[in-house]
């Protein structure tokens, strides 16, 4: 026996004997996965006598066994069998009658130095709802340190400086929001360490220029900088090193005019590094009122300190780019297939598309005689009717890759080419009518047993220039395209007989595999001289 866990532990897929379970993102497959990597219906899975037998059913985006793509293929135990981008990793399932007995040690209860079954106590310590960082910290520094840490003994020094960066890091973890958590570090920073300003400036990823986004004085008689001496940032970032400088004036690796004009005496510096040892900025502190102000003890615990805040501002910035794709990501899977949606929502400028002309295909397809029919059916009936015509014709869109522009009434207009173009979108287009008169059909065979309306549609798809962009107020904006091959592929819908297809010239020549097509007569369109040849598809 076995069973399928993803590689996350978020779904496992349970394999019974005799029985092939369907994968796949539909609600209706017996084991759904909601990724838009996931095709609606993506693979089957049974059970047989070496493992599990794995088979692809057409998915976009194919699956795959310990990393090569297969069409059918037999798992085995730790094989991964990935569908999309999920992966799920094959476990044997030890069947009752065959489960060992696990006993489990006796507890010791006992304290230190206590030898038992279950093991050694070495040392027991109660825990205790955190104190803050204000417990710790004392009004005044000690000694030579600006840190406001007071201790009998070295040990005990190091143990407050560990437990004051557990505090912090503590409190740090808290913030989600990066301003209020860039406004944390720096109240932490003048809350532990007698400095007199602090500054921290982001790296930005496009043009990896440091930019400040936050710099405080201590005091409103000092002057808070949002600028740090170029010289020591420059160091810090290049280097990736952190900086002490006792007297900066006279420090030779300094030579700049901003540590002058800026009146720094004493200054530290350390690069805030990510998990992937990239620099995300710098944290940055100095002194104005003395030189040999600061210790090595001091800069060892701003590297501590800096590395924590490094952490939270990673995780902040992960978690704004999290929320800004579920956002974007949530709004265009209405009108785009998930796969672009995805592509999309990850981009930089998630959310804002470019405006810009580009060549496009253009589909329609509208319901045949819907009018009068509507006339004979209640509300509720109607809306049934669309809800469930609708849904399995955008899904068919989308599955082809196309983008859903709108519904105008009965009608739908997809795009393919924007906003993202392949190379055969002319032929996705064409499959993606073909799919759609073939699952009309199954639709009007269920809709007839169950004594309801069947429907007709007819299908118009054009290729050509257009401006494709976000189009609307300020109020509310839709991403769209406008022209005369908007124009066209429209009056060529509106010629189509029930369950015709007909496409324009241009669309035709786009095709790399053309299905047989019968030439009509060329058909008028406004705004024309000449009538434009049509084809009808011939299915």
């Amino acid at each position: 026996m076995f069973k399928l866990l993803s590689t996350t532990g978020e779904q496992s897929i349970d394999l019974q004997p005799d029985r092939t379970i369907v994968v796949g993102r539909a609600v209706t497959s017996d084991v759904p996965i909601y990724d838009p990597t996931i095709s609606r219906r993506h693979a089957e899975l049974s059970l047989t006598d070496g493992g599990v037998r794995v088979k692809d059913v057409g998915s976009s985006n194919g699956t795959f066994l310990n990393g090569a793509r297969i069409g059918e293929a037999t798992a085995t135990e730790n094989d991964v069998i990935t569908f999309g981008k999920v992966a799920f990793r094959v476990k044997e399932v030890t069947t009752p009658a065959a489960r060992p007995q696990v006993v489990p040690p006796p507890v010791s209860a006992e304290f230190v130095g206590a030898k038992a079954a279950g093991g050694t106590i070495v040392r027991q310590l109660p825990v205790s709802v955190s104190g803050g960082v204000p417990a710790i910290v004392t009004a005044t520094p000690s000694g030579a340190s600006h840190l406001k840490v007071t201790a009998k003994s070295l040990e005990e020094l190091r143990e407050k400086k560990l437990e004051l960066l557990l505090e912090i890091s503590k409190e740090l973890s808290k913030q989600q929001e990066l301003d209020r958590l860039l406004d944390k570090v720096v109240e932490f920073t003048f809350q532990v360490m007698n400095v007199d300003r602090v500054s921290i400036l982001l790296l930005e990823e496009t043009s990896g220029e440091l930019v400040p986004r936050i710099s405080r004085a201590r005091t409103e008689q000092s002057s808070a900088s949002k600028h740090v001496p170029q010289s020591i940032a420059r160091m810090v970032v290049e280097g990736r090193v952190a900086i002490l400088s006792d007297n900066t004036a006279a420090d030779e690796r300094f030579k700049g005019k901003s540590i002058l004009i800026q009146s720094v005496r004493s200054a530290m510096c350390t690069p805030l590094m990510g998990t992937d040892q990239k620099v995300l900025g710098i944290l940055y502190v100095d002194n104005l009122t003395a030189t040999h102000s600061f210790s090595d003890d001091d800069l060892k615990f701003l590297i501590a300190f800096g590395s924590l805040a490094a952490v939270a501002i990673e995780n902040s910035q992960r978690s704004e780019r999290l929320r800004r794709e579920a956002l974007v990501l949530s709004n265009f899977q209405r009108y785009f297939s998930p796969n672009i949606a995805q592509v999309i929502a990850q981009q930089q400028d998630a959310g804002r598309l470019p405006s810009e002309k580009r060549p496009v295909v253009i589909f329609f397809s509208d319901i045949r005689g819907f009018t009068p029919m509507s006339e004979t059916m209640s509300p509720d009936d109607i809306a049934t009717l669309l809800t469930e015509y609708f849904t399995e014709m955008v899904e068919l869109v989308f599955e082809h890759g196309g983008t859903l522009d709108k519904f105008m009434g009965d009608a739908i207009m997809a795009l393919w080419g924007a906003p993202m173009a392949h190379e055969d979108d002319a032929d996705r287009a064409m499959r993606c009518a073909l799919d759609q008169l073939a699952a009309l059909e199954r639709l009007n065979n269920k809709w007839k047993e169950q004594g309801r309306s069947e429907l007709g549609i007819g299908i118009g798809i054009n290729f050509g220039e257009v401006f494709a962009g976000n189009v609307g107020s300020d109020r509310r904006l839709e991403y769209t395209v406008i022209g005369d091959a908007v124009n066209t592929a429209k009056r060529l819908c509106d010629t189509a007989g029930r369950n015709e297809i007909l496409i324009s010239e241009p669309f035709h020549q786009q095709l790399k595999q053309s299905p047989t097509v019968e030439a009509l007569d060329p058909i008028q369109v406004k705004g024309k001289s000449k009538k434009l040849p049509v084809y009808r598809v011939n299915r």
